[in-house]
């Protein structure tokens, strides 16, 4: 239970880390996107950081033995909302995937591209909720995201 309990500590960093990647990336969104090059770089940076802790959070809930394992093994009830979890990780990787691959050279292309990035960052946002109360369903215990 005590690696088990440093484990949910290690989770509940990274959730820390990913939020305040998904804030500075809503703080990179509000620059004017009409700032062209400088829209674009600090976009990207935020949105590569975001990346790095998105994958980070995957490997970490998903890992064999981790928490989306204890949860099926414990809360079979729950397996259910644990899939649709797994589910939204995978759609979310490959759209910050496909986001950090598009290329933009003007403003038009930049805004769809700000518009995408919105949806990302309100999609993960539920996501974070759905998965707080699906932790404190199984465990009574509030990861917080604070780090």
């Amino acid at each position: 239970m005590d690696d088990f309990t440093a484990y949910l500590e290690k989770v509940r960093a990274n959730r820390g880390e990913l939020w305040e990647a998904i804030r500075a990336l809503e703080e990179a969104l509000a620059t004017p996107v009409g700032m062209g090059a400088l829209w674009r770089r600090r976009v990207r940076a935020a949105l590569t950081e975001l990346a790095h802790d998105l994958r980070t959070h995957v490997a970490l809930t998903e890992a064999p033995g981790g928490l989306f394992d204890d949860l099926r093994a414990h809360e079979p009830r729950l397996s259910g909302r644990v899939d649709r979890q797994v589910a939204d990780h995978a759609h979310y990787l490959a759209e910050v995937d496909r986001l950090l691959g598009e290329r933009d050279d003007g403003l038009g292309v930049a805004e769809s591209h700000r518009d995408a990035l919105n949806d990302l960052v309100a999609h993960l946002a539920r996501h974070r909720q759905r998965a707080a109360d699906l932790i404190y369903q199984a465990y009574a215990v509030d990861l917080g995201g604070t780090g």
